[in-house]
């Protein structure tokens, strides 16, 4: 019998062993045998194990492939991503804009001839700010809403009234400060809200007693305050439709569009009977986001030529190095690739007979099989035919509306790429099995092998022994015929 290792070694290699000690070196024989019935089964399990292992690893980078090509087309396989826009404002001084998804192209003008502003009042002058002014409670109003203060012998002071207000639960948005002048102190009351709706009042109930030198109730004259800002709604107009707001943030004017109102498009110029006012309307320019989409389709082409150049390191043979990849011949690499390269170069139904496919905007193949993008043709297709473009990429049946949902299927838990990984890892297992198996029937063998071979060298050492005192009798016959004569 042989082994990988050599002929196997039956004798013993000790001089005791041709003197009657052991015959067979036992230890060393059963190593040889065991080994010689191991090694090929444990090589062949080796060798499907290092297979398996590749097809794993295979599988992972195929999946990590597939998902990274996957986030390149987040961007344009939804309508909402063709939808974004710009809003641009030819003066910046009187307004400025930003575009949502779903504004409408186009452009408008703008006019500013009143922004919203907040009511500020200023009391009359007190001696001080320290000054005690009376007890009672004060109601105070903005807009409807309405809290009160009690005043107090320990806080009837202008700072006293001052805190109170501030720290009122209740405040819907009135400040409360006290400037101190030359001629004395006073209370000024400032609105956080915008708009002519919001205007501020005071009233107490110290029936008239010194706390009325703080009430207000917004009719002229007031000697009381004085209106330092007066509440007013913004006053514009677009396209010549005429609209007002009680904030200079303006949302509900056009669809998706959110105007900043920061001055006015009217001048006046003269003084007095013989001033003049006249309007600049400024231009509100919404466009579609194209710059952006052609950004968001050159990564999808980058993206897909990544993913071809996988397909091709997996599934292909290098000639210079002749080696074939760890998945060629591989059917599920082949239908995969198939399936994104059927939508790839399919024909989409966009309306349009003209841009109906990614070579008719541009994209278009190239000999080793990725494919690069024409911008010129892309700009003008967006120009020409916006949502062509759009539903060729984000539609129903679009291009990558199509792929995000085949690779999501491909992707998912219960995937083909996930059906065969769990397979692999069965196999794996399996394989993991069959060496612990052959472990054991190996130990089992070697204990067998050690019993027999222990046997048969006491057999063979007993026939030494044996033979080697029949060789010493005969050895002694003649000598004793020779003497009886």
């Amino acid at each position: 019998m042989s082994s990988s290792s050599g002929v196997v070694s039956v004798a013993s290699s000790t001089s005791a062993g041709a003197a009657g000690g052991s015959v067979i070196n036992v230890s060393s024989l059963v190593s040889q045998l065991v080994s010689a019935t191991q090694t090929p089964q444990q090589n062949l399990i080796n060798s499907q194990q290092r297979t398996v292992t590749t097809q794993i690893s295979a599988l992972g980078t195929l999946k990590s492939a597939l998902s990274t090509f996957q986030e390149s087309l987040t961007a344009l396989s939804t309508p909402s991503q063709f939808a974004a826009a710009y809003a641009n404002s030819s003066n910046t001084s009187a307004f400025s804009a930003t575009a949502a998804s779903g504004a409408t192209p186009g452009s408008y003008s703008v006019s500013v001839t009143q922004l919203a502003s907040a009511q500020q009042l200023l009391s009359s002058k007190f001696t001080s700010a320290s000054t005690d002014i009376g007890t009672g409670t004060l109601q105070l109003s903005l807009g409807g809403n309405s809290f009160s203060i009690d005043v107090s012998s320990s806080d009837d002071t202008l700072h006293g009234i001052a805190a109170a207000i501030n720290d009122a639960q209740d405040n819907p948005g009135i400040t409360a400060t006290v400037v101190q002048g030359t001629d004395g102190a006073h209370l000024l009351l400032s609105s956080s809200k915008t708009g002519a709706s919001n205007t501020i009042t005071v009233s107490e109930t110290d029936s008239g007693g010194a706390l009325s030198a703080l009430t207000y109730d917004g009719s002229a004259p007031n000697t009381d305050y004085s209106v330092q800002s007066k509440a007013l709604d913004a006053q514009y107009s677009i396209a010549g439709v005429a609209a007002t707001s009680s904030s200079n943030t303006v949302s509900d004017a056009l669809p998706g569009v959110t105007l900043t109102l920061t001055g006015l498009t009217t001048t006046t110029t003269g003084t007095g009977a013989s001033a003049t006012t006249s309007d600049t309307p400024a231009t509100l320019a919404v466009t579609s986001n194209t710059a952006q989409i052609e950004s968001n389709v050159n990564s999808f082409v980058s993206a897909y030529n990544t993913l071809i150049q996988t397909f091709q390191s997996l599934g292909g043979y290098d000639p210079a190095s002749n080696s074939a990849g760890p998945m060629m011949g591989n059917g599920l690499l082949t239908s995969i690739e198939n399936q994104v390269k059927g939508v790839m170069f399919g024909i989409v139904n966009t309306a349009s007979s003209t841009y109906n496919s990614l070579a008719s905007v541009g994209i278009r193949s190239k000999k080793d099989g990725t494919i690069s993008a024409d911008t010129a043709t892309l700009a003008s297709a967006l120009s020409s035919n916006f949502s062509a473009v759009s539903k060729l990429f984000s539609g129903t049946g679009g291009v990558a509306s199509s792929l995000n949902t085949q690779i999501n299927n491909v992707l998912s838990t219960t995937g083909v790429i996930a059906q065969n990984s769990a397979s692999l890892q069965a196999q794996s297992s399996a394989l993991d099995d069959k060496t612990t198996q052959l472990s054991e029937q190996m130990t089992a063998l070697t204990a067998s092998l050690t019993q027999q071979y222990s046997a048969l060298n006491n057999l063979l050492s007993s026939l030494q022994t044996t033979s080697a005192y029949l060789t010493q009798a005969f050895a002694a016959l003649p000598s004793n015929q020779s003497s009886n004569k």
